[in-house]
């Protein structure tokens, strides 16, 4: 059984293009936001990971 799948790096992806764009447009609030939420999400990931390996 896997314990997860890579969705979340998928999604870290997303927001990461997101603040860029967000960046480039001025919109630093949305920006800042977009990469606190890709940081969190890659940070899950690497934790999901490592628990799965270890399992």
């Amino acid at each position: 059984m896997q314990l997860f799948s890579g969705e979340f790096l998928q999604y870290a992806v997303v927001f990461f293009v997101l603040a860029l764009v967000a960046a480039v447009l001025g919109a630093r609030g949305v920006a800042g936001v977009s990469m606190t939420i890709a940081k969190w999400l890659v940070i899950v990931f690497i934790v999901l990971a490592v628990i799965s390996l270890v399992l």
